[in-house]
């Protein structure tokens, strides 16, 4: 078994893919911003390499590395503290890889396609052609990518790249920068507005989909590579939020619909063929099964119709919300 160390380890993503690697009989280290009593953790920001020191001090078999600050309006609203963390934060780790030789698996985005409207997002993309992307979230997480492939030029450091898209499900709290699916269940819940955007299309993931790929990367690691990793569910955002009304019972009077996103393109359906070749990925959970968990999880959580869900996440259980993906 691998000696691993997870970055961003109680976030959305982080905290299930320490349990899943744990009980795969992985050691797995942690490190993330809180003060926590966990054992194999550490307290560190990847944007100081000063604190990192400690958290290397010791060797790796793999990092993965999660640790981000996430989200379009968040990167808006905090941009600094965005380049400062995915920037300069991921430039650590590489230094710290350069320095140590462990293999690193990096979290990045579908948001790096930016403004390619092909009917398939493949791969290779951004490598034949220019793209701009739509926000600097997604500015950084290519910035990102272009940081690891010069690393791996000149270093011949061993990297994987993993291009995320819509991940959800129970363990995901609520904040305004989160994913839609989280914003639209929970402001069904409690009879907030939402808007939606017409026309627009997904693919959607569900955390128990995700979580054993994620897992599987650093068991079949194969350096150099860059992976989609998504859903095999194209659906309309409309989809979505008609979902999220019919199991809430909320009104549609809470949704106003919109015609354009300035800052996203209409429709991001991925090749992940890729991924299912080499980390058996194999989404097959609908909407229509992990939306409502996904509803039932927050109504214990926050106490909204609360009664005890029938269905809970493997990876889950109610705690405080702490930590970004």
């Amino acid at each position: 078994m691998s000696k691993i160390l997870v970055t961003g380890c109680k976030g959305t993503l982080g905290q299930p893919l320490v349990a899943e690697l744990q009980n795969r009989g992985h050691e797995v280290w942690c490190m993330d911003l809180q003060h926590q009593a966990d054992e194999n953790y550490f307290r560190a920001d990847v944007a100081n390499y000063r604190q990192l020191e400690r958290v290397f001090d010791q060797n790796y078999d793999y990092v993965y590395h999660l640790a981000a600050e996430f989200g379009r309006i968040n990167g808006e609203e905090y941009y600094d503290t965005l380049w400062q963390t995915n920037v300069i934060g991921t430039r650590n780790i590489l230094e710290w890889q350069r320095k140590k030789g462990f293999r690193l698996i990096f979290a990045s985005s579908s948001e790096i396609y930016g403004d390619k409207h092909e009917e398939i997002l493949r791969e290779e993309i951004p490598l034949h052609q220019s793209i701009i992307q739509h926000n600097d979230y997604a500015t950084t997480k290519w910035v990102n990518e272009i940081q690891i492939m010069n690393f791996e030029r000149r270093y011949g450091v061993p990297i994987v790249r993993l291009r995320f898209f819509n991940a959800y499900g129970p363990g995901e709290y609520y904040h305004h920068y989160r994913s839609v699916v989280c914003l639209f269940c929970y402001r069904a819940l409690l009879g907030i507005p939402y808007q939606v955007y017409l026309g627009y299309h997904r693919v959607f993931m569900y955390i128990d989909d995700f979580i054993p790929t994620l897992a599987n990367v650093c068991e079949n690691f194969k350096a150099g590579n860059v992976y989609n990793i998504g859903g095999k569910e194209f659906r309309s955002v409309k989809d979505l939020s008609d979902l999220v009304l019919r199991y809430t019972g909320a009104s549609e009077n809470l949704v106003t619909y919109l015609p354009e996103d300035k800052h996203n393109v209409m429709n991001k359906k991925p090749d992940i063929s890729k991924a299912k070749m080499d980390f058996n990925h194999d989404p097959n959970q609908p909407l229509e099964v992990g939306v409502p968990r996904t509803i039932e999880w927050m109504k214990q959580v926050y106490g909204v119709g609360a009664v005890r869900p029938a269905y809970m996440s493997p990876y889950r259980v109610p705690q405080t919300p702490v930590g970004v993906r």
